[in-house]
């Protein structure tokens, strides 16, 4: 039997909130069809105006039977550290996607994360969120 976990933070439903309107501006001004790292870019700096602590490209290490392979994966964006966004410019969002964030949650002890495919042609469409 596993134990049940806390509800969300309300504090950290309320960042997630602020990110999803923050990704609404960036794809209205941008629209789909550029790079992630772009997107990557554009979305920072709305959180950061906004007020947000962010950061970005945080490596997350891995452990494996005593080996530590430090720089394993890049988490895309943190946001006050206690929301992971995964940042996408993809025809489709694959489960692998989705796998991916979820492991980046597991591995930093994080409990929300948002998927976000910014190829999408409405932005409501290529948001996903992720709890564990």
């Amino acid at each position: 039997m596993h134990k049940r976990k806390e509800p969300i933070p309300d504090k950290t439903n309320k960042i997630s909130g602020i990110i999803v309107d923050s990704a609404l501006t960036v794809h209205r001004t941008l629209g789909p069809g550029l790079l992630e790292r772009v997107y990557e870019e554009c979305l920072i700096q709305e959180l950061t105006l906004r007020g947000l602590k962010v950061e970005s490209q945080i490596p997350l290490p891995i452990e494996y039977k005593g080996l530590r392979i430090e720089d394993a994966v890049r988490i895309d964006i943190l946001v006050e550290n206690c929301v992971i966004i995964e940042i996408k410019a993809v025809e489709t969002v694959l489960p692998v996607h989705e796998a991916q964030l979820l492991t980046y949650l597991k591995l930093s002890n994080n409990r929300l994360g948002l998927l976000i495919n910014f190829n999408s042609p409405l932005i409501k469409d290529g948001i996903k969120r992720i709890a564990n």
